[in-house]
């Protein structure tokens, strides 16, 4: 059964290869002769990639369905009966089975930790039936389970349904994350040049175009395990730098318009240098508590939807575009960015301070 355009198995076999597992095969009702340990799986559900490693960490375990208990995987121990298991499994066995005596049946929950790090959230590692009734539900809980927890307004709560289709549309054409990322980059540069043109409709709708690339690639190459060290640095550092030069090609693009700031370096530098000194501070807090910034309390959370980034600042130049004020815009983005830079400070003594009490621990870890 396919799922995001290619087949379960091959799914399986890129979390699987994830998990440091090479030697993957079809069961063919009988062990390899050299094997040791033994990972058996169902190709008929779709695990989180987390779970695969949670499991392959962990020999004797048979991982259970959440929904009804039906174990689906098993890592058996070096000299275990593999036949048995598998048989036991394909056929759907309760648990309780002889063919299952000696493995400690889990819920995939115990294989996993809540909190994952990198997409800074809490939430379950999915183990899903896959069949065609099922399909478009599976690829949405995939695409969910993709989704950072911690991220701003946009891409939260306005870019999830529409991406989901683009992301479905890729996968289909065979379309890779990284053909995702340069398109992005394209329209990173034609917003810069239309923004400095003073043409900001145009270049807003490059820019909004943008924003939605760059959430479509990153969940692109995590549904369909594609992604890349590479790919990654390409993504994050178009995501770093481009942002506050957008902002000065729009201070530029005033003059154009015929509505120049009346001290444009100011307000360039105060953009600029205030998006340097956030990145900065975002860092030093990382460095000094070992947790990002955004994730230390809810309100450090909330605080994320809104704070000065790219696409909070679009929106508000977007605001003062289809008002006939870009000037207004940019200079609401200045003042933003600089309480921006002040609030952070607060977070980052503030964090200090509690950190006599004790170490500091993320609320999404609790």
């Amino acid at each position: 059964m396919p799922v995001w355009s290619m087949p379960g198995s091959a799914l399986l076999r890129r979390a699987l290869g994830r998990a440091g597992i090479a030697d993957v095969a079809p069961w063919n009702d009988k062990a390899p002769a050299e094997a040791g340990g033994l990972l058996l799986l169902r190709a008929d559900h779709v695990y989180d990639a987390a779970l695969v490693a949670g499991l392959a960490r962990s020999p004797g375990v048979l991982l259970c369905r959440p929904e009804d208990g039906r174990p689906v995987a098993a890592h058996l121990p070096e000299g275990s009966a593999a036949a048995g298991v598998a048989a036991a499994l394909m056929a759907g066995r309760e648990a309780t089975d002889p063919a299952f005596g000696g493995l400690q049946p889990l819920q995939p929950t115990a294989l996993t930790e809540s909190y994952n790090r990198a997409l800074r959230k809490r939430g379950k590692p999915y183990l899903l039936r896959l069949a065609p009734e099922t399909r478009r539900a599976v690829e949405w809980e995939m695409f969910g389970g993709s989704y950072k927890g911690v991220t701003d307004i946009i891409t939260k709560h306005v870019w999830p349904r529409p991406a989901f289709h683009v992301v479905r549309a890729c996968a289909a054409l065979g379309v890779t994350p990284n053909q995702v990322t340069l398109a992005s980059l394209v329209l990173v540069f034609l917003a810069l040049w239309l923004f400095a043109e003073g043409a900001f409709l145009p270049g807003l709708l490059a820019a909004w175009v943008m924003t939605f690339l760059d959430t479509v690639d990153g969940k692109l190459a995590r549904v369909t395990l594609t992604s890349t060290p590479l790919g990654n640095v390409f993504d994050h550092a178009i995501d770093l730098i481009h942002p506050p030069f957008w902002w000065l090609a729009w201070i530029m693009g005033l003059q154009a318009a015929g509505l120049p700031l009346d001290y444009p370096v100011t307000v360039g530098a105060v953009i600029f240098g205030g998006y340097v000194l956030q990145r900065l501070q975002e860092g030093l807090f990382l460095t000094l508590y070992r947790m990002e910034i955004h994730v230390w309390r809810r309100f450090d959370s909330a605080f994320r939807l809104v704070i000065a980034r790219r696409n909070p600042n679009l929106a508000m130049l977007t605001l003062g575009t289809l008002f006939g004020r870009p000037d207004l815009g940019i200079l609401a983005v200045a003042a933003w960015t600089a309480f921006g830079c002040i609030e952070q400070a607060v977070v980052t003594v503030q964090a200090g301070l509690a950190q006599r009490r004790g170490p500091l621990r993320s609320w999404l870890e609790e």
